[in-house]
């Protein structure tokens, strides 16, 4: 049986908006990718404590292509769930960010397996994001989102709308139904229904997705409603409690265990050094929730805030091997663990086959295009870490460079990176956006760069000591390594960056990567890309 403690956040890194299904004794949480193609991470656990990533559905062009797509938009708030023998994944495909509209088209698509296959999406509304599926007793279904109020006189979070879904006629039919309006913390989304007991009890996030951000319920004795707010306030929160270990705690969705007790999975980010950003952008976390004697959903020890450590539930343990710490890119397909950016055609820029025991990246676009770049990433999961990698890569231009890359989104980077010019030759130097949205790069030692020889292996190495990162280099696989004098400041990488800090959703990803922006597609071969916890 599952031993102690469940220490959260249990999918550390970028793992925002979790949706939670129980099928039988499997648990299965769907989490928001963003930009981040494949499209919703799949994590299968079988003791709520151990948690294993068995899949990303949204991989190919038929199901998503994201090419194009803004930073922070693309897959928002999946919601999975498991009705007449099949997976329900529901998801919004997000177009415009900024500005006073949204572009959000929310889609269903369903499989027989949660290893698939999964069927072509079908395209439900337009109408706001955050979508869910609730199956009801009578088999009907009901699709369930917040509604996007762009007119400049009201909150943009117009409450939540309730609509019914044809199954045999894939599409939905009737009127959509307002059965919440929200409380006064506003930013009303997020909206998931269970039906436990006498009542349906409608889960909200409010309070915007940055500091003030909380899980709250509503419940009704019939699904229209009307449905009543818990008067208790939010069920969690960490708003009014700064210093908390676990911050940002909201957008949550609950399930219920074969003996009846009740748990919530909800996105909270962790906060390191003097400031409160968070690199790891909003990660998963899981508490305990009781049903009171008056019917209101509660956390067991009387306050609203989420715990870091909790009991874990009496359920068979559940072994789930590491991550890997250090690749050799020496497998046939590329590790569970990395994703990249928007396209769902990979194939254009890497191979594992070309050379084998190498990760081969064409240069495409330049770092920050939101069509096509060469970068394969990893989640950044703790605050203290080191990364390296080994590559071959003799440039020919300077319009081509390869290398080591801490990364955001387009305007948040810090690039490691070869290359060579007229003056010096091949060399190594450091190129970074620090949340500017005009998307103006810095180059932090330009005046210093690091004449390096042609037809040798170089090696990068990224330490990160929470909001201070620092470079070196080594020549060959035994040199030693040379620091370069320059400290970067990672919280630029973070959410709460820039001018319309709080407003982007992802978290920082370590990758490599390639860019040929002479259109000649020189190739950069990645002998590892290893990624650790400091000890």
């Amino acid at each position: 049986m599952t031993d102690g403690k469940i220490v959260n956040p249990i999918l550390r890194g970028f793992n925002p908006d979790p949706s939670i299904c129980r099928v039988g004794d499997d648990f299965y949480i769907a989490t928001s990718t963003f930009e981040w193609y494949p499209g919703v991470q799949i994590h299968h656990s079988r003791d709520l404590k151990n948690w294993r990533l068995i899949g990303r559905p949204l991989n190919e062009a038929r199901l998503l292509n994201m090419e194009g797509e803004p930073d922070s938009c693309g897959v928002w708030a999946p919601c999975l769930t498991w009705s007449d023998g099949r997976f329900w994944l529901v998801f919004t495909d997000v177009r415009r960010f900024d500005g006073n509209f949204k572009d959000t088209h929310n889609y269903v698509t369903t499989a027989p397996s949660i290893d698939g296959p999964w069927t072509d999406p079908v395209y439900l509304n337009s109408a706001g994001f955050d979508p869910s599926i609730f199956h009801a007793d009578d088999g009907r279904k009901w699709f369930l989102s917040m509604v996007w109020d762009h007119r400049p006189d009201r909150s943009f979070f117009n409450g939540i709308v309730m609509q019914e879904y044809d199954a045999d006629r894939q599409r939905l039919i009737g009127e959509p139904e307002r059965i919440f309006s929200g409380t006064e913390l506003d930013y009303t989304e997020g909206p998931h229904i269970h039906r436990l007991g006498d009542y349906y009890y409608l889960i909200t996030a409010e309070g915007g997705t940055g500091y003030g951000h909380a899980v709250t319920v509503a419940r009704s004795e019939s699904l229209h409603g009307p449905y009543q707010a818990d008067p208790n306030g939010p069920l969690v929160t960490a708003r009014d409690d700064p210093d908390w270990p676990l911050q940002r705690a909201g957008h949550g969705d609950i399930v219920q265990l074969e003996d009846g007790s009740l748990y919530i999975v909800l996105l909270v980010s962790r906060h390191f050094g003097e400031s409160r950003h968070s690199p790891m952008g909003r990660e998963t976390a899981i508490q305990p929730v009781e049903l009171t004697s008056d019917g209101w959903l509660r956390l067991p020890w009387g306050d609203a805030l989420p715990r870091v450590e909790i009991d874990a539930p009496d359920l068979p343990a559940f072994d789930v091997e590491p991550e890997i710490e250090h690749d050799d890119f020496d497998a046939a397909e590329l590790n569970a663990v990395y994703q990249w950016l928007r396209t769902p055609s990979p194939e254009r820029f890497y191979t594992l086959s070309e050379r084998p025991g190498f990760l081969r990246l064409y240069g495409m676009e330049s770092p920050g295009s939101r069509y096509t770049q060469a970068l394969i990433a990893r989640r950044q999961t703790e605050a203290v870490f080191h990364a390296e990698t080994s590559l071959e890569f003799d440039p020919v231009s300077f319009q081509q460079m390869a290398g080591l890359i801490l990364y955001y989104n387009s305007s948040k980077f810090h690039y490691l990176y070869a290359s060579t010019d007229d003056e010096i030759g091949k060399h190594i130097s450091i190129m970074s956006c620090e949340a500017d949205f005009s998307l103006k790069t810095r180059y932090p030692i330009d005046d210093a760069r690091v004449p390096v020889p042609k037809g040798q292996r170089l090696r990068l190495r990224f330490d990160v000591d929470c909001d201070v990162l620092r470079c070196s280099w080594a020549l060959g696989d035994a040199g030693e390594w040379n620091s370069i004098p320059a400290e970067l400041d990672v919280r630029f990488l973070t959410d709460q960056a820039g001018v319309e800090g709080g407003e982007q959703f992802t978290g920082t990803f370590i990758g490599v990567c390639a860019h040929d922006v002479s259109g000649r597609r020189a190739c950069a071969d990645f002998d590892c890309l290893a990624v650790r916890p400091a000890k």
